[in-house]
Order: C-alpha cells, then structure tokens, then sequence
C-alpha cells in the first residue's frame, strides 16, 4: 500500500479507468485536486473559459468516440450549478461525463461558509449519482463506483464533490492492483428476440427506428446488417442518426415535426409495424402519439426498464442493450433465412426509395439575402463523408437536420433533448480534443453562437481547429416562427444598428471581429456564390493555423422551415418544394 493524498488516488482511478484529459477551471475549493493532477501526472487539462463550457466540452469528448467519458473539474460554489446545464444536457441523451467539484471544509457545510452549497442535492434529478464524500478513505471507492455506474444500464452523468479538508487528507491505497468494476448491460433472452421477429414477419410494410442507444453501444454495424439480411428499411431518430449511412438502400429518412424529411414522414405513416431499438419516442419524432401509433404494431427495445410504456405501451417490449440484441437478432434472422421463413421485402423497401427519390425540399436559392437551405447545399458538396457535425437547437439545428447528410455513427453529435443554447462551440472543441485529425463541422445560429463565443479562445489557445459555420439572420428564429401562433414578433430581433461595423447592414454583432480578437480566424459572406469558396478557404486557414474558424453567413431575416405542432402528416412546408432531383443537386436521390 502507498500513502498518498485522497486527490491522488482519485487521480490514480481516473487513469486506470482509461482518463487522459480532463476540461475545467481551477479554484480555491478545488486546487488540491489539480496539485494531484499535476504530480500524479497523466491526465491532460484543457482550460475552458466558463464552467458550463467545461461541462459541454465533456459532453462532446464522450459523444465523439465509443468508451470515451468525459470528465470536468470546477471549484465550489457557483462552478457546480454552473455544471448542472452540462449535467442535464447528458443525462437526457444518456451521455456519461463526469463532473467533480470542490467543496468547503466538511465542517463548515452547515454552516453557510463561503461557496459551499448542497451541489448533489442540486445534481441529484440530473445525475444518475451525486455525492458529497466525507470520508477520504472512500474517495478512491467513490470513483470506482462512478465509473461502473456511469457505464452500467442507460449511460448517464455523476457528480462527485470533494471537500477540500477530504481531498488534502493522506489514505492508503495501491493504485497498482486497482481493477475497474464491470458494467451492468441487460441482454434479451433468445425466446424474446424469436417473438419480436415473428411479429416483424407478419408485418407487411415493417420499419426499424434506430435510436441514440444503439450508437452509445457502439452497434451500428449490427443495425445495418440486421436491416440487410431482413430486408427491412430504417427510420434513424435525431440521436440515432448516422447508424446507416444516408445513402444506404435501406435508409428510409427520419421522422418527426422538425428534424425529419417529407420521405421519412411519408415512409412511417405508410406502415404497419415499428420496431424501436435504442430510442425514446421523443415527443419531436412522434408529435400527436395517437396518430404516430394508429394502425401499426410495435415491439420497443430498450436498455431502461422504465423507458418501455414511457409515451405509449408497445404491443411488445424487451429490456437489453442495443448491441445485446442485435446480435441476437441476426442469429435469429440468419436461421429464419436459411429456413426460407423470412418474407422478401424488396417490393415494399422499393417503395420507400422512391419516396426517397422524389419527396424532396428545394435547396437550390440563388437570392441575396441568402436562403439558408442554400448553406446546407453548399455545406454537403463542401464536406466528405467523414465531416463530424455538431450542431445543438434552433432553425439551423433543425434545417441542418433536413438538409445535411450524414454517414457514419458519432458523426451528427447533436445535444437532442436538453438543446441549450451555446453548447455547440464548448461541445466541438471536446470532439476536436477526443479525434485530433477528424474534420469537425459546427453548426450554429447567430445566437446559440453568441451564448458561448468566449470559448473559442480555448481553441486557440489549445490548438483545436475546426470549422463553424454560423447562419445570421440577426434573430431568435425559431423562437419567431414559434411566435406566429401568438400573432407576434416580441423580443426576438437582435439586430441593431453598429456603429463600429455599418457594413453589416443592421445585423449587429460583428462577430467577425469578436472571433478575431478571441484569437480565431472568421469570414464573412454575403452571397450564394460566395459560399462554397469561402469553405475552401477556412479549411486552409484551419490548417495553417490550427485555430477554429468561423464562415458567417449573412441570411434573409426571415425564412420559416418546414416543421409541425401536431402530427406527421401535418408539417407545413413554406418554400418550393424540389420537382426534380436537380433542384435539389445535393439531395439523397443525386447519390443513390
């Protein structure tokens, strides 16, 4: 055994369990832990500029790669309620972080001293565990059972708060024999997955809805095989999307009020059995449940027990990890095939390709001011199949989920249920740290990008390069288009008149110079023609210089995207839809 500091043997766990760098903000309460750091060695510091950032940071460094967790570090006090928003964030899309604060002396905790606060009693309804140790011997403990917790079941965040009498305290402990303790995954049983597979035979138009689960278990593979050898195409949820490739024959689209194509919509509403793996029925994929659900069968596997009859009783349901079932599923599929019991879908998987072929959204603008849908044109003949895009809320999250493609799992890092402003710069410097030779994408409105700019300086300071493109119309866009049921247009216009920027027509910040003086690189565009070169000309500035940047595009104040308050067959499309494939050049039907 070796005597050591309980911080030094929480920084021991960290690095057995496979944590090698770490995002956040030193202070008092918390300075015993990164003098722990510093001598035990081995974990890498990024310093964010605001705590919640540290949080996103952690969210998107998780998010890019299978078996990361991401960890943040935060003083006492306010860099704690600070985290909750990051908290919150990947307990909702079931994303494992780890937040660890300081604390004031165990002593004084009752006794209103500076910046202490009851954090787990705040983290406990957005944590799967939130802990206040009082005892150093069980610090290293306390880690370990984080770690087993965060990876077990439904993934999700923890909290550990560390006072800063219990972080200084010596203990023993070998970190030399320390094992991590082994993740709880619940798996189907054979008879469950024979079951479900006879009720997807029976089905005529049956549909697979691949959720966010089955990229947290890192089982896309299994997904698209099992859709092959059925036969049976797929409807990817916004978290899910990226299981299968968008130019896969069986990638149906997506579903939904927002985040959805026409075809997917259209391809959901014609069939007869859904089979969820991995998903929540989120309530923007399913909009009005009784309609989502009328006439159609559906088997539900997820990972939470408590998730199955959430929205809506299944007509079966399986508790198991995603990946547990679908191997399962293709033994079973296999042995039907060879059998010659499974039913040949190609007439109706044809059917969903050409709705795919032809129920598309016009992209092709040429106007000035530019319309947005023209930025996702050129953002898909721009970037390949290996771009990771982040993107977090607004009318770009939601056009970007309409009008991009994707290819590949970890490859859409999208906060889905939470959707805080600010969360995609701090989340795309996490991704650019967890994959250093990805081409990261970010996607953001004028105002999600204003909520946390500042830490664009860390990618800078840190060498985290990356391109965001940010879409300016100067306002709260969705927010407004939400607006036009209340038959206003209230506190949603940021635009001004700035005296130091006039060329900018009215359009106020100019982020231009704010994203220069943080260090970065920014262009500006204000033409349709002009898009494509200026995405030509940031990668070469994020080459040369190692630095995020960003290629503002100025937009038409006001365009409405297509979306819904009711159901799926009721989305309002408000631009010209696509009549043939060329007016949609970059559409899905001109890569198949």
């Amino acid at each position: 055994m070796t005597r050591m500091t309980a911080a030094e043997a929480a920084v021991h766990v960290l690095r057995k369990e496979g944590v090698d760098v770490a995002f956040g903000l030193p202070g008092a309460a918390i300075n015993p832990f990164y003098a722990a750091l510093r001598k035990v060695g081995g974990v890498d510091h990024v310093l964010a500029r605001h705590v919640e950032g540290a949080s996103h940071m952690a969210e998107g460094y998780t998010r890019a790669r299978a078996g990361n967790i991401g960890v943040c570090i935060g003083t006492s006090g306010p860099a704690g309620t600070d985290m909750i928003t990051g908290l919150y964030s990947a307990s909702a899309d079931s994303i494992p972080i780890l937040c660890i604060t300081g604390q004031a002396p165990s002593d004084k905790l009752h006794k209103e001293d500076f910046q202490a606060v009851d954090i787990k009693a705040i983290a406990g309804p957005v944590t799967k565990w939130a802990i206040t140790v009082l005892e150093p011997a069980q610090v290293p403990r306390a880690f370990q059972q984080a770690f087993q917790l965060m990876r077990s079941s439904r993934p999700g965040p923890v909290l550990i708060d560390l006072p800063i009498n219990v972080q200084m305290a010596e203990i023993e402990f070998d970190p030399d024999t320390y094992e991590p303790l082994p993740a709880y995954k619940p798996t189907a049983s054979r008879a469950q997955i024979e079951k479900a597979l006879a009720m997807l035979n029976a089905a005529e138009r049956p549909l697979l809805v691949a959720g966010g689960g089955i990229i947290n278990a890192d089982a896309a593979d299994k997904l698209v095989e099992f859709a092959e050898l059925t036969g049976v195409p797929v409807i990817p949820t916004l978290m899910g999307w990226g299981t299968i490739p968008d130019d896969h024959p069986l990638m149906a689209g997506m579903a939904g009020l927002q985040t959805s194509h026409r075809y997917g919509n259209a391809t959901l509403l014609a069939s007869d059995f859904v089979m969820g793996i991995g998903n929540r029925w989120a309530n923007r994929h399913t909009g009005d449940v009784a309609s989502y659900t009328e006439g159609r069968t559906f088997v539900h596997v997820d990972i939470e027990p408590t998730q199955i009859g959430r929205i809506f009783g299944p007509d079966y349901g399986i508790v198991s990890d995603a990946g547990a079932a679908l191997e399962l599923f293709i033994e079973v599929a296999r042995d039907l095939k060879a059998a010659g019991h499974l039913k040949d879908r190609s007439a109706w998987a044809e059917t969903c390709r050409e709705r795919k072929r032809t129920l598309l959204r016009k992209t092709h603008f040429d106007e000035v001011p530019v319309k947005p849908q023209r930025v996702y044109e050129e953002m898909n003949r721009a970037f390949g199949r290996n771009t990771r895009y982040v993107s977090t809320i607004g009318l770009s999250q939601i056009a970007g989920a309409q009008f991009l493609h994707v290819y590949k799992p970890r490859h859409w890092i999208n906060c889905g249920q939470a959707g805080p402003l600010g969360w995609t710069i701090p989340a795309a410097l996490g991704v650019c740290r967890a994959d250093p030779d990805a081409e990261v994408v970010a996607l953001s409105g004028d105002y999600d990008f204003q909520f946390m700019i500042e830490e664009l300086a860390v990618g800078a300071q840190f060498n985290l390069p990356y391109i965001h493109v940010l879409v300016n119309n100067s306002y709260l866009g969705l927010i407004r288009q939400a607006q036009r049921n209340f038959d206003m247009d209230y506190c949603v216009q940021l635009s001004f008149e700035n005296i130091n920027c006039p060329e900018i027509n009215g359009y106020g910040v100019d982020h231009v110079s704010v994203v220069e003086g943080l260090g970065c690189k920014a262009l500006r565009v204000t033409r349709p023609d002009d898009i494509a070169p200026a995405f030509a000309r940031a990668r070469e500035l994020m080459h040369e210089h190692r630095v995020p940047v960003v290629v503002e595009v100025i937009l038409e104040r006001v365009t409405n995207i297509a979306m819904s308050g009711k159901g799926l067959a009721d989305v309002n499309e408000f631009e010209a839809l696509a009549e043939t494939a060329e007016e949609a050049p970059t559409s899905i039907a001109s890569l198949m």
